[in-house]
């Protein structure tokens, strides 16, 4: 992995205060971590844990109470560092009456792009997050899962080094769940260093390569999601096309060596059983499910 450090926290810190100045919330508490060039990084906790006042800190919408923040290279809120990221709030405050093309123009003039420029890139992006079909749909008639796929577009408008995403996935079906973690990967393949915050673990697990857990403004845990996962004490043999004679072989070993273990098939996840039946059905339109016993009827067409 790139060492180049891309976000540098050293014992950042935010206090909340009230009207007086009286210290009300300590929502960071000496956050210490680096996020390197070309990684997926998770920013996990519940809510309330400080995810979104790190983002914000690292975005330089707010000040740190104390401690520092550096982003590629700069202090936060830097301008032309600001320049080369690219953001998705958990709430994308898009105009409402602008069509997914006009949004991304908009967001291209505020970079300074050239028109043509603007005009290939919204072009490009929104065939990248499926929305070719809604490009002249105004904002106000998209669904939440529709506003979350605009919103990413104009996060990339500017062709950010480093993207920063709150909530990515929500409001998502599980099919634009998958199209969404396919984009972050094909990002970090491009590249891209994402730094993502999310509630739905699978994701994070699927698509982050480091994460850091935070609970009550503390960082917990911090490290390579792989070796965090791995039970040290569970080893884990996979074989395919054993016959019984084989499997009763390997359960007669195992037996004399005194181990515990359960032999049985591997389980996919709902996920890829739910990705994989709706894309065996539009390749296959008209077969469905017959409970067994039953007689199947022919389909009807519309």
């Amino acid at each position: 992995m790139n060492t180049e450090v891309v976000i540098q926290t050293r014992n950042l810190t935010k206090i909340y205060r009230d009207f007086w100045g009286r210290k009300k919330v300590r929502a960071l508490n000496s956050l210490t971590l680096d996020v390197r060039k070309g990684e997926v990084f998770g920013l996990l906790g519940p809510n309330g844990s400080g995810k979104t006042t790190s983002i914000k800190l690292m975005l330089g919408l707010l000040f740190p109470s104390e401690g520092e923040v550096s982003i590629l290279g700069n202090p936060a809120g830097d301008v032309n560092t600001n320049e080369r990221i690219g953001y998705l709030p958990e709430e994308s405050y898009l105009y409402r009456f602008l069509n997914a093309e006009e949004t991304l123009d908009f967001y291209g003039r505020l970079f300074n792009m050239p028109a043509n420029v603007r005009r290939d890139r919204a072009k490009q992006l929104i065939e990248r997050v499926g929305l070719q079909a809604a490009r002249k749909r105004q904002l106000r008639e998209y669904s939440k899962g529709m506003t979350r796929r605009i919103g990413l577009a104009q996060a990339l408008i500017n062709d950010p080094d480093l993207i920063l995403l709150d909530e990515p996935t929500s409001g998502l079906d599980p099919i634009g769940s998958r199209d969404m973690k396919d984009l972050i990967v094909k990002l970090k393949e491009e590249g891209k260093t994402v730094l993502m915050c999310s509630h739905l673990l699978a994701d994070v697990q699927d698509v982050c390569d480091r994460i850091a857990i935070l609970d009550g403004g503390e960082l917990k845990v911090f490290g390579r999601v792989d070796e965090l996962l791995k039970e040290q004490d569970v080893t884990q043999i996979r074989a395919s096309r054993l016959s019984e004679q084989a499997i009763k072989d390997v359960e007669a070993v195992l037996t004399k060596h005194g181990a515990k273990f359960e032999i049985d098939h591997p389980t996919t996840s709902l996920e890829d059983l739910f990705i994989k039946t709706v894309r065996e059905s539009a390749a296959r339109p008209g077969q469905r499910y017959v409970p067994p016993g039953t007689t199947p009827q022919p389909s009807k067409s519309n």
